[in-house]
């Protein structure tokens, strides 16, 4: 396919951004910022039936009609176009993510495939940083041997306590995962293994308390915890989405104000440190939030290159593109509208976002959450009050003490002076 901005061989789905003029911002200077994270379906099936999986439980079911497993073939396609992505972009590093449906499906050499012929395909010269998102049930010494050697980090699915994990994360019969979770973290928490550990992830549930869930991940020792907000858009909203009230935002304050008095750091909270990180001028490196371009490519297990994978929460066909890795490159990705859409800043707002005081940290939230089949996703996110609460509690909160510390250090200046003059 050739390299044209101002082709759509494709419809990029209802609503904006589907007629962003990308020829016309290439005009006005913009370029696209290169891919740096690469999102490989391994595997395309689950062994849990989460009940709020965007895969399997919300608009788009395009899982059913993908392959399996990604054939060892796709894989050294995939691996080709992403070291040629790297290549005509001079990129040194990458991050590649195995991922699913439960990528431990996929067996120890197809995981093992995948990140050698990647490596071998970009060179010596060039870090790929492997990862893998897992539910943890089918994490044994085995596939943690494999991950050791490849040097992958590994992330797990936990949220929270028993009760609360059990409540949404299921077997296909119905029962909880919890136990089986926690006898795969308990492995992942060997010694011999424990350096592989990146941290949590955990869907937030407002029936759950807050300071409770988040203490009973600690007992893990996760190196990063990190919170998210369960996928909605605004038709259809997540569970007790008050447009009057902020539930979810005053549920991350009770968290934030727990990790934050702590006497010592327990360990990082991804969401919580890129806020403050914004508060003082850098720039995000989340797309939860902050206006930084969205670097992050999909490929499906039948090859075919896809947005991020959330947007499955919007719409049928949302996640689609005309692209496949057997005949097009990363480079054309950037050249459609639904990726340049996320990586324009404040171009890619509402009118709504623009005016507001936080935008450039809140950035609009999460993209697939702004959502509305009359709009597209032109609108803010369906969780405007619970971000404008939570960060503003976050920044009033560090911004007030940071202020006190300097006011010490002063004092602290001014009494060392007046002692120096008296001495």
């Amino acid at each position: 396919m050739a390299l044209d901005p101002g082709a759509e061989a494709a419809p990029e789905g209802p609503g904006w951004p589907a007629w962003l003029d990308v020829r016309a911002l290439l005009e006005d200077g913009w370029r696209p910022t290169p891919f740096r994270e690469f999102v490989i379906k391994i595997h395309s099936r689950c062994n849990l039936a989460c009940t709020y999986c965007y895969m399997y439980e919300m608009a788009d079911q395009s899982w059913r009609n993908q392959p399996r497993r990604m054939s060892a073939a796709t894989i050294d396609t995939v691996a080709a176009r992403i070291a040629e992505h790297v290549e005509s972009n001079g990129l040194s590093r990458i991050e590649a993510i195995l991922h699913g449906g439960e990528p431990l499906l996929a067996g120890r050499e197809s995981l093992r495939h995948a990140v050698t012929a990647l490596r071998s395909a970009v060179g010596p010269g060039v870090t790929v940083g492997a990862s893998l998102q897992t539910n943890g049930i089918l994490l044994n010494p085995e596939f943690l041997d494999l991950f050791a050697e490849l040097e992958m980090r590994v992330s797990v699915s936990l949220d929270g306590d028993e009760e609360g994990h059990d409540r949404h994360r299921l077997t296909a019969n119905g029962t909880g995962s919890y136990r089986r979770v926690v006898a795969g973290l308990e492995q992942l928490m060997k010694p011999r293994y424990r350096h592989l550990f990146s941290g949590l992830l955990s869907t937030v549930d407002l029936r759950n308390d807050p300071v409770a869930t988040y203490e009973s991940m600690l007992k893990f020792g996760p190196p990063a915890v990190d919170f998210l907000l369960p996928h909605g858009t605004w038709d259809s909203p997540p569970p007790g989405a008050d447009e009057a009230a902020a539930p979810y935002g005053d549920w991350l304050i009770q968290i934030f104000d727990r990790w934050y008095r702590a006497p010592f750091r327990e360990t990082r909270i991804r969401l919580f440190n890129e806020i403050i990180r914004m508060a003082f001028g850098r720039p995000s490196r989340t797309e939860a939030v902050g206006l930084s371009p969205a670097a992050t490519a999909v490929v499906e297990t039948n090859g075919a290159i896809e947005q991020v994978d959330t947007l499955k929460a919007a719409y049928e066909g949302a996640t689609r593109t005309p692209l496949h890795v057997s005949r097009d490159s990363f480079d054309e990705a950037l050249m459609l509208p639904s990726f340049a859409a996320r990586q324009i800043g404040l171009r890619a707002l509402s009118e709504q976002c623009k005016s507001c005081d936080l935008v450039r940290i809140c950035g609009g939230g999460l993209y697939p959450h702004r959502y509305r089949a009359s709009s597209g996703f032109a609108n803010p996110s369906v969780y405007c009050r619970d971000l404008f609460r939570l960060i503003s509690h976050i920044v009033t909160t560090v911004r007030r003490d940071v202020a006190a510390l300097g006011k010490e250090g002063r004092r602290r200046t001014e009494d060392d002076g007046r002692k120096e003059g008296t001495a």
